[in-house]
């Protein structure tokens, strides 16, 4: 059974509805990620789950329990904001101890609380500083003691890390992930960065237009996205149009609006979408062949890209983008083929 779960719940702002019949589930122990562009519904997600806001349909389910209309103050979750929300006039021990001096633990509980959890933030000596005597990264460490530190039943994250630099970011989500597994809490966590979710989550949610267009491991996401939107947003971006012709030993035969065959490793229906990563298509020399899988083409634009050389490849079937090293440097206009492996290219 899930710790959470919302049941087809209705959503919006006046007449506004951002979830429609929405669904949506956490297990205990699990950090799930929302991800998507801004307006998809994962901050309006959050604000539900939060109290924030009310749904108009549909039921908030948390331990068994029936929390739709339970107010925020009767809800023992944590938050932990991009804008961090510290009190400026209040120590670091005091700003941490909010939570628990609004719920009236005795001063001892408090001191040991607050005192424990600074040390797994590794702030242990900080509790007498104020916070415009720490550097962002320890500001967001105090603010996620702060919501430790009442012992939540779950830990709620409004894009943590956007207001900290790139190198910073990297070194906080590895901090966030470690004290969420050493604690074993459950999270949600919101944001638009993918390598940021992918790299700290158990799932990701993907979302779009106030659905969730895949809940999976980050590694079936990246690898196998089950729609065209998923493709495009974590990375895919050359698509096909496929009608399938055959099925022969479970792997599909496909033909393209300009007749080549293409071969996948599954098939998916009649009508179906290919969908393959730059890196994946491989580019050659024109030989005049054809061949499955294979498309010929004009090298347009390169760019270079560090380690390595990507092309724009103007084909019959549209433009595509390849990524290729070095040791394959085509000319603009001059003609070649472009090979797609069928156990790269995804069905969506």
């Amino acid at each position: 059974m899930a710790l959470l779960e919302l049941r087809n719940i209705t959503a919006g702002y006046g007449d506004n509805m951002i979830l429609k019949n929405f669904n949506f589930q956490v297990e205990k122990g699990e950090l799930v990620s929302l991800l998507g562009p801004s307006g998809c519904g994962k901050t309006t997600t959050l604000r539900l789950v939060q109290g924030f806001l009310n749904s108009t349909e549909g039921q908030f389910i948390f331990d068994g329990e029936d929390y739709t209309k339970v107010p925020v103050h009767k809800r023992n979750f944590g938050y932990v904001f991009q804008n961090y929300a510290l009190f400026p006039h209040l120590s670091i021990f005091d700003n941490v101890a909010f939570g628990l001096k609004l719920r009236k633990v005795d001063n001892l509980e408090i001191n040991k609380r607050v005192m424990e959890m600074l040390e797994v933030v590794d702030l242990k000596g900080f509790e007498k500083r104020f916070p415009d005597e720490l550097s962002g990264g320890q500001k967001q460490r105090v603010a996620l003691a702060r919501a430790l530190v009442i012992r939540p039943g779950l830990l709620l994250f409004d894009e943590p890390l956007s207001n900290l630099d790139a190198k910073l970011r990297v070194k906080m989500r590895v901090e966030i992930r470690k004290i969420q597994q050493r604690l074993g809490i459950t999270a949600i966590y919101v944001t638009h960065d993918q390598e940021e979710c992918f790299s700290i989550s158990d799932k990701v949610a993907v979302m779009n237009g106030g659905i969730i267009e895949q809940l999976d491991n980050p590694i079936n996401i990246y690898n196998n996205p089950l729609t065209e939107f998923t493709a495009k947003f974590v990375g895919f971006e050359n698509f096909i149009d496929l009608d399938l012709i055959s099925e022969e030993n479970g792997q599909g035969v496909y033909k393209a609006k300009n007749s080549t065959i293409f071969y996948t490793s599954y098939t998916k229906g009649s009508d179906a979408k290919g969908t393959i990563r730059p890196e994946d298509i491989e580019i050659q020399r024109f030989d005049g062949r054809n061949s499955e899988n294979t498309i010929e083409g004009i090298v347009g634009i390169s760019t270079f890209l560090g380690k390595q050389i990507q092309y724009i490849v103007s084909t019959k079937l549209g433009d595509f983008i390849v990524n290729t090293s070095f040791e394959n440097n085509f000319k603009n206009g001059e003609k070649v083929n472009i090979k797609f492996n069928k156990d790269k290219l995804i069905l969506v």
